[in-house]
């Protein structure tokens, strides 16, 4: 727990987005990464939703017939996470799931620009 506290202490507060924080979730759908959309063709029908969240890093370009290209928030283990800048799209909130010791290693090694 002391070591969650001063990697808190590290991380600048931030609240959501405005674009995000001002969405009114009527519709929201949460997209997995099992491959079970491959082949549905229903791109369309995700992309109409108001907050699409993905999980993991499961492909978007591609498959954009099947899986829709709209993502709002994308969450995954940092394992998962994209490792080039241009992999993180600007208009959605990436969100890192920590849950083991090793997580929390990588997160403050990405806070102090460490190599890990």
């Amino acid at each position: 727990s002391d070591k969650l506290k001063d990697l808190l202490e590290l991380l600048p507060e931030h609240d959501l987005p405005e674009d995000l924080k001002s969405k009114h979730c009527k519709r929201c759908v949460v997209v997995g990464s099992g491959g079970i959309l491959h082949g549905s063709e229903l791109g369309h029908l995700l992309n109409q939703f108001d907050i699409v969240i993905r999980l993991n890093d499961a492909p978007v370009q591609g498959y954009t017939d099947h899986v829709g290209n709209k993502t709002t928030i994308r969450m995954t283990y940092p394992e998962g996470a994209p490792l080039a800048e241009h992999e993180y799209p600007p208009a959605s909130l990436f969100v890192a799931v920590l849950f083991k010791s090793v997580d929390f290693n990588w997160l403050q090694a990405i806070v102090k620009n460490e190599t890990l």
